[in-house]
């Protein structure tokens, strides 16, 4: 029987992190994983695909509405080859999940294929098949991620009533995409399918988009939405979901009690994840799972089985890739002796639309309920000289700070490359850096970044310079 000092069940963005990082520090390290390639969710049918479309229907977008704008004239009819962008974005997702593949290989970690199962706390079977076997692991990690939620009423037939993971793999573009669920996911694949030339109708049960984010998001990027020609329905409950033939059916009450049916093609259930601990047996260790399937872990990340942690989707706080990175190497280095630390607070959540949307920290209402003084420095992206040069002139960046001490406390912005540009925030709060701080940096001209510096200033006394 092999024996490791740590096993890892999952190769997800935590999973995979977690083994490179236990290897780094000298441990003798397994990773169990029940498909054939490595990567989770997010590098086989999540973040990564995900970009890849939304890169592709980008550029198509632009060839078919901006390029003569810009002076760049196509002769004859711009074609798309949908088969071949579905075929590039495979292409990505295999180029990655092989990138892990080679980061496991040369840092010496052994990967076994099969369904990880606990036999006991330190004893994990390994099924692949007719083959099993038993492993040994002083400590084990559970990384076993999340899988696409679904409403009770609704029967996904992954043909016509689909998830994400369906949506990124079909083999016609719809006519008509019925997404439900104004979250990150459906807002994503409503927008490539939108952008590719299907009609996008989003029902969404709350009275905003990305309800979680700052309501000055919620409006900006539901404005910009609709002027591209997405069709929403806020404040709209479903209560069925049929298919007849080739037609999708879905029936929704509005806030009036007014029921309304919308019939499609296709519809795209979006209403988040659930945590995927199914056959992993964690009773046999006697790991604690909670009615939803979530495992409960101390400041940690530890489970009440002392030498089993368990990191990602399956612990509370957002399903993020990168918070489950963070968690991943927090726990390689809890085993070995350190004493790292994560500020959940400053963990940046992105939707990547266009224009982008990313913030870190606290929300303008979450501020609000917990009665803190802030003062609010907000700069349009209109006002930049880039963002006039590239025609991206939608969104702002928005600055909370504290009334007295001026404190950063929470940047949330709309707009080209945010996803990129939220770092600058993230880095000036893990070090507690004033608005005044911000303003004073020199950032560099014409650049987005710009913004930044901008909604510092208009915090600071309201000192914006370009508007």
């Amino acid at each position: 029987m092999s024996k490791y000092d740590v096993a890892i069940i999952g190769s997800g963005p935590g999973g995979y992190v977690a083994a490179i990082r236990c290897a780094q520090l000298g441990m003798k390290t397994a990773i169990i994983e029940k498909y054939n390639v490595l990567g989770g969710t997010c590098l086989n049918v999540g973040c990564i695909p995900s970009k890849a479309l939304l890169d592709s229907s980008h550029h198509y977008e632009d060839a078919m509405k901006h390029f003569e704008e810009h002076g760049i004239e196509i002769p004859g009819e711009i074609k798309l080859n949908f088969k071949k962008m579905i075929e590039r974005k495979t292409s990505v997702v295999d180029q990655t999940t092989k990138g892990i593949a080679f980061l496991m290989d040369k840092n010496k970690i052994d990967v076994f294929t099969g369904m990880g199962a606990f036999k006991d706390a330190t004893h994990i079977e390994i099924t692949n098949g007719k083959k099993t076997e038993t492993i040994e692991a002083k400590n084990t990690i559970i990384a076993t991620g999340s899988k696409p939620s679904t409403l009770p009423f609704i029967k996904l037939d992954k043909d016509r009533i689909i998830t994400s993971t369906e949506a990124l793999s079909l083999k016609e573009i719809p006519k008509h995409l019925v997404v439900i669920g104004g979250g990150v996911i459906g807002l994503e694949l409503g927008q490539v399918y939108h952008r590719l030339g299907s009609e996008v109708s989003v029902v969404e049960y709350m009275d905003r988009i990305i309800p979680t984010m700052d309501s000055a998001q919620s409006k900006e990027l539901l404005k910009v939405m609709k002027k591209q020609g997405v069709k929403f329905y806020l404040s709209h409950k479903v209560s069925a979901v049929s298919k007849k033939g080739k037609e999708v059916s879905v029936t929704a009450t509005d806030k009036n009690d007014k029921e309304i049916t919308f019939k499609g093609d296709y519809c795209l259930v979006s209403v988040g994840r659930k945590p995927y601990t199914d056959g992993l047996k964690a009773e046999n260790a006697g790991v604690k799972i909670t009615e939803r399937g979530m495992i409960d872990v101390n400041d940690h990340l530890q489970t009440n089985i002392k030498n089993i942690y368990a990191i990602g989707d399956v612990v509370r706080g957002a399903m993020l890739a990168h918070k489950a990175s963070e968690e991943g190497v927090l726990v390689a280095e809890i085993i070995a002796g350190q004493k790292p630390h994560i500020d959940y607070n400053l963990i940046p959540g992105v939707v990547y639309t266009w224009p982008e949307v990313a913030s870190v920290g606290k929300t303008e209402e979450q501020l609000k309920e917990a009665k803190v003084e802030y003062k609010i420095g907000q700069f349009p992206m209109r006002a930049l000289g880039r963002s006039r040069a590239s025609g991206d002139t939608d969104g702002f960046v928005k600055i909370l700070s504290d009334k007295k001490t001026d404190e950063v406390l929470g940047v949330h912005m709309v707009g080209a490359r945010v996803a990129d540009l939220i770092a600058e925030a993230v880095v000036a709060m893990e070090y507690r850096a004033s608005a005044e701080d911000i303003a004073r940096m020199s950032h560099a001209h014409p650049t987005y970044a710009e913004a930044v510096k901008e909604a510092a200033l208009a915090a600071t006394d309201d000192r914006a310079l370009h508007i």
